[in-house]
């Protein structure tokens, strides 16, 4: 009678382990469960998407909805930079035209205020189309060009104005070429292909000036770093 209460009891002892047992997986398994549900946030952390915070070109808006197509964080800071090339090339266009002695600095200068002009235009229709907030003044790095070209002087003076200008134009032709191949909004790409005419005309009267020093046309790139919001 002893000898078959022990094998009860012994029985009962595997069973209870192999119950407990069970139900540690199953907890194990709801616990990996909820933690994949609930959100990281909810344990401190951050998701993938909240822990990606937006390039020093985009707005954070995302890829908006609009009647001409998506229209991209890239697209937006595209349309911006256009606006922005106006603000100082049109004053320095300008200046070139009033300052300068060279004839082919002087038409360089002309083209400067023709191309800009109508550009500048452009890109207006396109920032009211679109529902955009332009710039309304040079960046801080254009407006030191422009204070550059305010302080020289002479033979100097018509130099650097090719030299920033032409710079500065070859850079921005790349980034035309990129938006004009791979946007989807309709306006953009049209902005895109009045940018990339007017961009090739400039850099082709700056250089028929011959004074472009194209070994330093490497250094510290003229593209604006940083798009300022325009003031309400």
């Amino acid at each position: 009678m002893l000898s078959f209460r022990r094998s009860n009891v012994a029985a009962m002892s595997v069973a209870s382990r192999h119950v407990m047992g069970t139900l540690i997986v199953i907890g194990a398994l709801a616990f990996t469960l909820v933690a994949l549900l609930v959100p990281v946030q909810k344990f401190g952390g951050t998701t993938a998407a909240a822990a990606a915070a937006p390039s020093a070109d985009d707005d954070g808006a995302g890829t908006l909805s609009t009647a001409f197509g998506p229209l991209t964080p890239q697209d937006r800071d595209f349309v911006r930079k256009v606006r922005l090339a106006g603000l100082w090339e049109l004053p320095a266009g300008r200046q070139a035209q009033q300052r300068a002695v060279r004839p082919a600095v002087r038409t360089a200068g002309e083209h400067l205020i023709e191309g800009h002009t109508a550009l500048d235009r452009h890109v207006r229709d396109v920032g009211q189309a679109l529902g955009m907030e332009l710039p309304d003044r040079p960046s801080v790095q254009q407006q030191g060009w422009l204070d550059q070209l305010d302080k020289a002087q002479g033979n100097e003076y018509e130099r650097l104005f090719v030299q920033l200008l032409r710079r500065a134009h070859g850079k921005v032709f790349t980034l035309v070429a990129q938006i004009r191949a791979q946007t989807r909004n309709s306006m953009v790409r049209d902005l895109a292909t009045d940018a990339n005419n007017t961009v090739l005309d400039h850099i082709s009267v700056l250089e028929a000036s011959g004074l472009v020093d194209f070994d330093g046309l490497a250094d510290v790139s003229p593209a604006p770093s940083t798009v300022p919001r325009p003031t309400k």
